[in-house]
C-alpha cells in the first residue's frame, strides 16, 4: 500500500507524546532529561552513536512511560540520517505517534532522515495489514523535510506497482496506472496498442492472452532545451515464454517490471521537484507467457527500425521490448540523452548482490552523474564494461543479431545484454542500468523493505533534477 503516513512538522512534542525519538552522536548529546546521566546510558549499552543504533529508555511520565529513543546519526552524512530514521520508525509499532526530533544538520540530511522514516514505514498487503505509526518531525527545516517526503512517496508508488501480484497486473492494468499517473501529475500521455512496427514487444506478448502496448508519458516544462528519454521494462509476469523458468525462479516474476514501474513513478515526481529538462518515459508493456501461440526458439522477429533478431532463448526476452523503445526513442524522438532501467539479467545479480546496480554507459559525463546521483541517495551504482570483445558472439547465422550469445556459454550475460542494446540506441548518450539485484529484497534493511523496493527512482530523481 502507498505511504499511509502523513507526517506533520512542529517545533517541539506534545507535552503528552508518548514515543520520542531524539538523536546523539559523536558530538551530539540527547537534550532531553533521562533518568540516568546520558554517558553512563549509552556506555551501559555500549552505544557509539552510529548510524542505525536506538537505544530504549523508559521514562517516567505522570503515571504512566514515556519511551525515549535514543539514535544515532554518526556523522550526520545523508546517508547515516537515513539508515537512523528508518530504524527508528521500526522501533514503534501499531498506529502510535513518533515524535522525531531532527538534529541540526544540513538539508539533505534532514530530507534523508524523513525519507528514511517515511520508506521504512511502507507496507504492501492485500486485505489487513499492519498500521503504519503517525510521524511528527520536531525541528528542523520543514521544506527538506517535505523534499524528503516527496521522494518517499515516489519511490512507494513504484514499490506498489512492483507489488502488485500479476493476477491483477496485467500490462492494460500497468498502462492504466501509468495513465492515472499522467492524470494526477500533468503529463501528456499516449498508449500503443496495435504496435505495428514494434516486433519485438509483439513477440514477447503473442503467448499471453492480455496483449502487450507501450506507453509513453511526456514531461515538458517551459524552456527547456535538452531532452531525456527514460526506458523501463515493463514484463508484468515472466514465465520465460518456451524457454520455461523453473518453478522457484518464476516465483519473484511479478516484479519483472520494477524498471517500468521506476520510470512511472519517476516521471509522475518530476513537477513538484522542478525537473528543468524535457523528459519523455517509455514503459514497454508485455506479459511473457507460454501457449501455442508463443514465439518459438529460433523465431526471427523484425525490430522496430528493421534490425532483425534471431531469439535463441525466450526468457531473454526484456532485451527484446527494450530494443523496440530504445529504437523507437532514437528514431521518433530526438533525444540529448536515452537511459533505460531493467531486471534484465541473472548475471548482474551475481555480479553484485541485492545491493548495487550495474551501470553501462556511452557517455563518461552521464555514467560519473549518474554514478554521483546513486551514492548521494543509496541507489548505488558499479560501472561494467561494454567489452567490444564480446560483441561477435551476438552475430547471427540468418538475421542481424542473435538475443543472445549464440555459443550458449551462459559466460559475460549482463555485458551480452547491454552490448545487444547498445545496438538500438543510434549512437546517443546511453546508459543501461541493470537492476536485476537491488530491484527486489529479501528482507527490511535500513529504508528497504522485503519485496520490490522501487530502486532507482531516487537515483534518476536526482540525476535529472541537476540538469540545467
Amino acid at each position: 500500500m502507498p505511504i499511509e503516513t502523513t507526517p506533520t512538522f512542529v517545533a517541539e512534542p506534545a507535552a503528552d507524546a508518548q514515543f520520542v525519538a531524539v538523536p546523539f552522536g559523536r558530538d551530539l548529546a540527547p537534550p532531553v532529561e533521562l533518568p540516568l546521566p546520558v554517558d553512563a546510558l549509552l556506555a551501559h549499552y555500549e552505544a557509539k552513536g552510529d548510524p542505525g543504533e536506538v537505544v530504549e529508555v523508559p521514562v517516567a511520565h505522570g503515571t504512566g512511560v514515556r519511551r525515549v529513543l535514543l539514535y544515532g546519526v554518526g556523522d550526520g552524512s545523508a546517508a547515516g540520517l537515513r539508515r537512523a530514521g528508518a530504524s527508528v520508525v521500526r522501533k514503534v509499532k501499531g498506529g502510535a505517534t513518533l515524535w522525531i526530533r531532527v538534529p541540526e544538520t544540513a538539508d539533505a540530511g534532514a530530507a534523508a532522515l524523513a525519507e528514511g522514516a517515511l520508506l521504512a514505514s511502507y507496507t504492501f498487503r492485500i486485505g489487513a495489514g499492519r498500521t503504519a505509526p503517525k510521524i511528527v518531525f520536531v525541528g528542523g527545516d520543514e521544506e527538506a523535510l517535505r523534499r524528503g517526503e516527496r521522494v518517499a512517496r515516489a519511490t512507494a508508488l513504484a514499490r506498489d506497482l512492483i507489488n502488485t501480484p500479476s493476477s491483477i497486473k496485467s500490462p492494460a492494468w500497468l498502462a492504466d496506472q501509468a495513465r492515472e499517473v499522467a492524470a494526477s501529475a500533468g503529463l501528456g500521455f499516449r498508449e500503443d496498442t496495435a504496435l505495428d512496427e514494434f516486433g519485438g514487444i509483439r513477440a514477447v506478448g503473442q503467448g499471453s492472452v492480455n496483449p502487450p502496448r507501450l506507453v509513453e508519458l511526456t514531461y515538458a516544462p517551459e524552456g527547456a532545451t535538452r531532452h531525456v528519454v527514460l526506458v523501463g521494462k515493463g514484463i508484468t509476469f515472466d514465465t520465460g515464454g518456451l524457454s520455461l523458468k523453473p518453478e522457484e525462479g518464476m516465483k519473484t516474476m511479478k516484479t519483472d517490471m520494477a524498471g517500468g514501474a521506476t520510470v512511472i513513478a519517476v516521471m509522475g515526481a518530476l513537477a513538484a521537484a522542478g525537473v528543468p529538462v524535457r523528459v519523455t518515459g517509455l514503459v514497454a508493456c508485455a506479459e511473457n507467457a507460454f501457449s501455442g501461440s508463443a514465439q518459438r526458439p529460433g523465431d526471427v522477429i523484425t525490430q522496430y527500425g528493421g534490425r532483425t533478431v534471431e531469439v535463441l532463448n525466450t526468457d531473454a526476452e526484456g532485451r527484446l521490448v527494450l530494443a523496440d523503445a530504445l529504437a523507437y526513442a532514437d528514431a521518433e524522438l530526438a533525444p540529448d540523452i536515452v537511459i533505460d532501467i531493467a531486471t534484465l539479467t541473472g548475471a548482474a545479480k551475481v555480479a553484485l548482490g541485492l545491493r548495487l546496480g550495474a551501470l553501462y554507459a556511452t557517455d563518461e559525463p552521464l555514467a560519473a552523474a549518474l554514478l554521483e546521483a546513486g551514492e548521494a541517495t543509496g541507489d548505488r551504482l558499479w560501472r561494467m564494461p561494454l567489452i567490444d570483445d564480446y560483441r561477435a558472439d551476438l552475430d547471427s547465422d540468418i538475421a542481424d543479431l542473435a538475443n543472445v550469445d549464440r555459443r550458449m556459454s551462459g559466460s559475460a550475460g549482463s555485458v551480452a545484454a547491454a552490448l545487444f542494446l547498445r545496438e538500438f540506441t543510434g549512437g546517443r548518450p546511453w546508459a543501461h542500468l541493470d537492476v536485476a539485484g537491488p530491484a527486489r529484497a529479501t528482507a527490511d534493511d535500513g529504508e528497504i523493505t522485503k519485496g520490490g523496493t522501487g530502486f532507482g527512482v531516487r537515483l534518476l530523481l536526482r540525476y535529472l533534477a541537476s540538469l540545467g
